[in-house]
């Protein structure tokens, strides 16, 4: 399909984090003007006098197109905006932007707490009348706002036309979306593969090696397709960057979160004294006791999601739970089994 060339729109992100803060990193480097909505007042000064998030991306000269803002009012104005707060304030974020009715992108991988409710149903709820799309992949923030290659799946709720809308808004040499109009795949692929992270983290916690973690991320895999098809979700899309993709990089290295909680569970840290303290979110701690009980309620077989809930808990020693694994019924191997 033919993309129209951007106009140079002002893009509004909501969410000074890692992720938010290197979207519009990325985004700027075309002169793009970029307004940052950051929670902290103090953080948003900084960007603004120092060009730098010290606080969650720390290294980064950040260019002088982004424009950092404690007030969501300003940005109540423009037409296309990223959501990038954790996946547990989205409704809050949105809340205080009531009769919003652009585009809204967004760029948190969760499922809500208490709801069991993906971020685009969250959403929908809280912006009526808004267009939804979610951006989700294979994304370390550092090597994005280092100007490092990245592709990503941009699903589009409003189909192609939205898709000629903000493509090319989205679209750096170094920064590539692919189209999509499974919402709900793209989401489920972000939401799982965090929970399944930490499973790898456990893994390199407790020095079981690289054929653990191999065999982890293919059993993983196969728990992602069953709960995704059951939802909703097209395979090929769980094959795609924003499923298999992003499973992959997040279950690979200590830059991802849910890896490092997961690598000290193994190490026998709890996961309160994993989480105590950390600036940025572990979005799988939140999410794994969620899709644990979707998994229950609606008979779908996740025994790794299973075990990560419990591990969360403390209801089972991480080398314990590994050995509960290898000790289930031998069986064929595929995604329904």
């Amino acid at each position: 399909m033919t993309l129209r060339q951007p106009q140079g729109e002002r893009i509004g992100i909501i969410g000074a984090g890692a992720w938010g803060t290197a979207l519009a990193q990325a985004l700027a480097a075309e002169t793009t003007p970029i307004t940052l909505w950051a929670r902290e007042a103090e953080l948003g000064t900084e960007i603004n006098t120092d060009r730098r998030n010290s606080l969650f991306l720390p290294g980064v000269a950040l260019s002088p197109h982004i424009h950092a803002t404690a007030d969501l009012a300003d940005l109540a104005g423009l037409s296309l905006l990223l959501v990038v707060t954790p996946a547990q304030y989205l409704a809050r974020a949105l809340a205080e932007m009531p009769g919003y009715a652009g585009d809204l992108v967004l760029c948190a991988k969760g499922i809500e707490a208490g709801t069991g409710r993906l971020m685009a149903d969250v959403a929908a709820e809280a912006a009526p009348q808004a267009t939804i799309a979610v951006l989700s992949g294979p994304t370390f923030a550092h090597e994005v706002a280092g100007g490092l290659p990245t592709a990503v799946t941009l699903a589009c709720g409003g189909g192609e036309a939205q898709w000629q809308r903000i493509a090319p808004l989205l679209s750096r040499p170094m920064l590539r979306p692919y189209y999509s109009d499974d919402v709900t795949g793209a989401e489920i692929g972000g939401a799982v593969k965090n929970v399944l992270a930490i499973a790898c983290g456990v893994v390199e916690g407790l020095g079981l090696g690289q054929n653990a973690r191999a065999a982890l991320i293919a059993r993983g895999y196969a728990e992602m397709l069953r709960f995704g098809l059951v939802r909703g979700a097209r395979a090929e899309t769980l094959a795609g960057l924003c499923g298999l993709g992003d499973l992959v990089l997040t279950c690979s290295s200590t830059a991802s979160r849910n890896f490092s909680l997961g690598k000290a569970l193994g190490e026998g840290m709890s996961a309160t004294e994993a989480l105590a303290g950390k600036n940025s979110v572990a979005e799988g701690a939140s999410t794994a006791p969620v899709l644990a009980g979707l998994a229950m309620r609606d008979h779908i077989e996740m025994p790794i999601v299973q075990t990560v809930a419990r591990l969360l808990r403390g209801e089972v020693p991480a080398r314990a739970a590994v050995a509960e694994l290898l000790s289930r019924p031998l069986k064929a191997e595929g995604p329904q089994a």
